[in-house]
Order: structure tokens, then sequence, then C-alpha cells
């Protein structure tokens, strides 16, 4: 009996003592556990609830739809146009290769674009949608979606392709849109979505920013799978900005007739009164509409290294000795710094020595004795040699600066090239080497490291004829913000004087400009033209026998009506010979063009200032 009641004793203490630890282990289970607790929910609380609620919670970016391009008068240049694509999220797929191949039995898709969207993925990464094809038709989107569970990471869409109904003649201007092709961390997260474009080159570049629009956003809640539960919340995307440009389409579309009969070309229309770019053209030119679909890597070469590079804006980016045109400024220099009166005689006798050098003028036995004005009528070389000797290339490249060269405008149109308006300074940071007197006499008569766009001779010659600092602007909004543009510090008396050298070249005797004149026109004109040597031997032969490649460049830039400047148009036909020959005739044609345009928006302007008074009467 004793025995049994020490054994129950026992018993009871052994219970008891692994009960204490049990307890003690679950007291401090539970201690490590609520210490863990509040450590998550309360000491790193505000770490953690947005990491499970980005699990509950799925953010979605909707695509915004692109601005429209119109012209000045409500013309669409750049639209819209809704069809289907299909998109890879590669991280999703089990075997992305194997994917591209099941979609390539409904979708056309060749083993080179198969390649390219594989190294894609591989560069930018898995998680990133990447667009196997688009602009599907129903059928194609319908034998998708019934795959679709067999297809993990594929998904159809709804998109949006550009169209240019303005096709070649608008090309240069407005651009063209294409795949982002890098990005930076800080930038729009739109950029990310699949099959966004950007712009690439012209407006669609320059204005990407208001035409791409914001971004909508759907929130949803999902499961652990990753499964859609309930819709949270629906923004819908922005749309980007309509534009309204200054380019007048129809007038566009004839100048564009006009140069194509060129080989290369550009020529720019300017309103001298605000600064408005009626017209911009360059030829050889691209339909844009091509390089908004897939394009082949010969196809691609066609376009941007074919030949005469039909990708080229010439009128912003064609950089071309201004030859004879720069005289204006030469003479201007001059005048301004008091070593030339408008008046004196300089006398050509077809050569201009300088030191041990001989510089020959145009007209081999020379001009006889010239003034000013002579001189710029028959764009005589040696008074601008001895004007440019005596005023120097400072003076010179100042009153270049002044005019609107060596410089790029800020009007939407980006990439555009800077020219050269050389000095001391920059030969020796570009060349390191020194400035010589021979230099300055080149300079002097545009040739030389000189060098223009046809968009600077255009702002140039508007400057001339207003005497001004006119800007070139692109869209209606920017004109209606101006005000009148700031006097150029430049004597009136000087700039009659070049004026009336402009227009002697155009109406008198022996002026190289003649061929400007329209017969039976009410208004003057007042040109000057220009040939820019191409070559050093370019002029020992006729152009005519000259291979296309060697022939100098023709230029002409203008502005009119003479008493009250209304345009300025510069025109470069590359290799074009002479610019009286073929430059001036060219721009005839176009100022017949612009006289047509003015006439019926002066009508149309009359017709709804009478209907808005009717309206308010």
């Amino acid at each position: 009996m004793a025995y049994g009641n020490l054994s129950d004793t026992r018993s009871k203490e052994i219970f008891s003592r692994r009960a204490i630890l049990i307890g003690s282990a679950q007291v401090a289970g539970f201690g490590l556990l609520a210490g863990r607790l509040y450590q998550l929910q309360v000491l790193q609380g505000q770490y953690y609830a947005p990491l499970a609620e980005n699990n509950r919670i799925s953010i979605q970016l909707l695509p915004p739809v692109r601005g429209r391009i119109l012209d000045r008068n409500g013309v669409v240049l750049a639209r819209n146009e809704e069809q289907f694509a299909v998109s890879i999220i590669p991280a999703l797929t089990a075997d992305l290769s194997e994917t591209l191949k099941r979609i390539s039995e409904i979708v056309p898709l060749s083993k080179q674009t198969q390649q390219q969207l594989l190294a894609k993925a591989k560069k930018h990464g898995t998680n990133r949608a990447l667009v196997a094809g688009d602009n599907l038709s129903f059928q194609q989107i319908a034998a998708i979606n019934v795959l679709a569970p067999q297809l993990p990471g594929v998904e159809t869409q709804t998109t949006y392709r550009r169209r240019y109904p303005g096709g070649k003649s608008m090309a240069h201007v407005i651009g063209y849109t294409g795949d982002v092709s890098s990005r930076a961390l800080d930038d729009d997260p739109v950029l990310r979505l699949p099959g966004i474009k950007v712009g690439k080159i012209g407006v669609e570049l320059g204005f990407e920013d208001r035409l791409r629009g914001r971004a909508g956003r759907r929130k949803f809640e999902v499961d652990a799978r990753g499964r859609i539960i309930r819709d949270l919340e629906m923004r819908d995307a922005q749309a980007g900005d309509d534009l309204r440009l200054t380019i007048e389409s129809d007038l566009q579309d004839r100048v564009m007739s006009r140069l194509t009969g060129e080989r290369c070309s550009a020529l720019v229309v300017l309103d001298v009164n605000d600064g408005s770019i009626l017209s911009l053209g360059s030829a050889p030119t691209y339909e844009a509409d091509r390089l908004t679909g897939r394009l082949s890597k010969q196809e691609w070469k066609e376009l941007s290294d074919g030949k005469d590079h039909p990708m080229f804006n010439r009128a912003t980016r064609g950089l071309y000795p201004p030859g004879s045109t720069f005289k204006m400024v030469t003479a201007l220099a001059a005048l301004e710094a008091g070593v030339l009166d408008s008046k004196e005689k300089i006398r050509c006798s077809g050569r201009y020595s300088l030191a041990d050098q001989s510089y020959n003028c145009w007209k081999r036995h020379g001009h006889g004795a010239v003034d000013l004005n002579r001189a710029l009528r028959e764009s005589c070389d040696t008074l601008f040699y001895e004007v440019a000797n005596r005023t120097g290339i400072s003076k010179i490249a100042s009153m270049a600066y002044r005019l609107g060269l060596g410089q790029t405008y800020e009007c939407g149109l980006l990439l555009q090239k800077k020219g050269v308006v050389p000095t001391p300074d920059w030969k020796r940071w570009r060349l390191n080497a020194s400035w010589l007197d021979g230099e300055t006499i080149l300079a002097g008569i545009g040739q030389g490291y000189v060098s223009a766009t046809p968009l600077q001779l255009a702002v140039m010659t508007a400057r001339l004829a207003t005497g001004r600092e006119v800007v070139p602007c692109l869209t209606q909004e920017k004109k209606k913000q101006r005000t009148r543009f700031k006097k150029l510090k430049i004597n009136p008396k000087h700039l009659s004087a070049v004026r009336a050298g402009m227009l002697a070249s155009v109406y008198e005797p022996g002026g190289t400009g003649k061929s400007v004149q329209i017969a039976g026109a009410n208004f003057s004109i007042a040109g000057k033209t220009g040939t820019s040597q191409v070559r050093a031997n370019s002029t020992k032969r006729k152009a005519g026998q000259l291979e296309w490649e060697m022939r100098d460049h023709a230029l002409f830039v203008c502005f009119f009506p003479v008493n009250r400047p209304r345009y300025a148009i510069a025109c470069v036909v590359e290799h074009g010979g002479s610019g009286g020959k073929t430059a001036a005739p060219l721009v005839r044609e176009v100022i017949k063009d612009v006289v047509d345009y003015d006439r019926k928006a002066s009508a149309l302007k009359r017709s709804r200032k009478k209907s808005k008074a009717k309206v308010e009467g």
C-alpha cells in the first residue's frame, strides 16, 4: 500500500514538471509569436502593410490615345486608327519560344521576328510585355482567345495605329512614331506599356509630352493565384492634346510638287509678322505610314540610307554654304562698323589680291566701279572681299548671329543643325589652328567655313525685311502668345540700303534675281541669288558637263511685298548650279502659290467676320 502511494506521488511530481516545462514552452512560444506580431504590425507595420496590400491589389495602367495633329485650317495630318494586337508577358509563359511558335500558327511571325522578340525579352526583362502582332483581324483575335487557357501570359487588346493622311508632303514636318528604344528610371510609366509608340522625328518628337497624354489606371483585387476577384477603381486615360500647326497643308502640297522636280532640294516659307512656318519642304521625301507598321531590315535601310537619303530633313538639318545670300550679312556688318559708305565705289577687275593670294570674282573681266547697290544687284564678289577684309571676321560673325544664323530655334522641330558662323575662337577649338586673313575674305561671300540651313536663311531674310528679331514658330498656340518681335539694333538706313540692293537684284538691268519676276504682279519682290561652290574646280567647266555631285548648290532668298513685307522664302537646290537659273524660277512658282493662298485666306477671314457680325447683330 505504501509502495503504491509512493508511486502515485512520484508520477504526480513528474507530470507537474512536464506540465510546467510544456506550459513554459507554450508561454515562450506565444510570447515570441506575440513579439513577432508586435514587430510586424506595430514596429514595422508601415513597411509591411503596403507589401501585403500589393499582394491583394493589382494595378493595371491603361494607355492613352495620342493627340491628333492638324494644319492651320483644321485639316487632320495625323490621327489614330483602332486595331487589334496580341502581347506576351514572358515571365508568365512556360516557354516563350514555344508560345511564339503556337501564336505564329494564327499570326504570321517569321523566324526573324521570333528571334527579335526573344532578344527583346532577354534585353528588357521577362516582366515587360512584348507586342507579338498588331493590326490583326477579328478572326485572328478570336482564335487566340479560344486558345487563351493553353497560352498563359498571352493577352489580346485594342490598340491604335498612327495614320498620316498628309502623305509624303507632310512627312518631314510631322515625322512618325515608333517603339520606345530606351528609357530612364524617372520616365513616364506609360512608356513601359506594350505597343506604346513615341515620336521619333518632326512634330511627333518635338511635342511628344503634349501628344502622348496620361495613362489611366485600373485597380482590382486578386486572389493568391492572381485571378481577378473584383474591380475596385477605374480611372480613364487622358488623351493627348490635339495640336494645330501653322502649316497650310494645301500650300505644302504645292511646294512639295515643285521641289520634287529637283533631285534634292529644300524650301521654307515664313510669315514675317508672327514667324509662322507656312510651308517647310524637303525633297526627296518618304511615306510616313510605312514606318508605323513592321519593316524588315532591308526596307528600313532603303529608307534611312537609300539614294539621296529620303528621311533626311534638308530644311532643318541640311548645311550649305550660303554663298552670295550671305553678302547682306557682310554689307550690314560693314555699314554698322562704319568701314563702308553705301555710295562708295570699289573697282572690280575680276580679281582681288590679298598678300600673295588672289581671289576671283565670278565675272572674270570684272564689274568696273561698283557701289553697294550694284554689288548686291549683280552679286559682285570683289566689293565684298574688300568689305570683309575691312570689317573683320568677328564683326561679320556678330551680325550673322543677330540675323539668326549659327543657332537653332525652339519651334517644336528638334534635331536642327546650328550651322557654322566661324570665328578665330571657333577655328582654334574645332581645328586647333589659327585664323587666316584669307578665310575672312571667303567668309565675306558665304564660302569657306560658313554654313546654314534653309530654315536659318528664311529667318535671316525675315529679319532683313522687318528689322525685327523674327523667330519661327510651328503651332497656332505659340503664335497667339507672341507679342511684336523686338527691333534689331541695326541702323534703319543701313537696312534700307541692303533692301534696295535686293530689290535691284530682281528688277534692275544686270540683276541676278530677275528670273523671279512675276508678269503682271501688283507687288514687288526683293531677293538675292546664291551659288555656293561645292568643289574647287567646279567652275572650270559648265554645269551640264559636270557630274551631279560636283555641281554648285543653287540658292535664292526673298521677301515680299517690298512696301509691306509679309512673307519670306529661302530655297536651296542641291547641285542645282546657278541660283538665278535654278532656284529663283522655282521660288517664282512658289510665290504664285503663296499669293493664291493669301487671297483665299483673306477671303475666308472676311467671310468669318461677316458671319460673326450677323450673329452679334
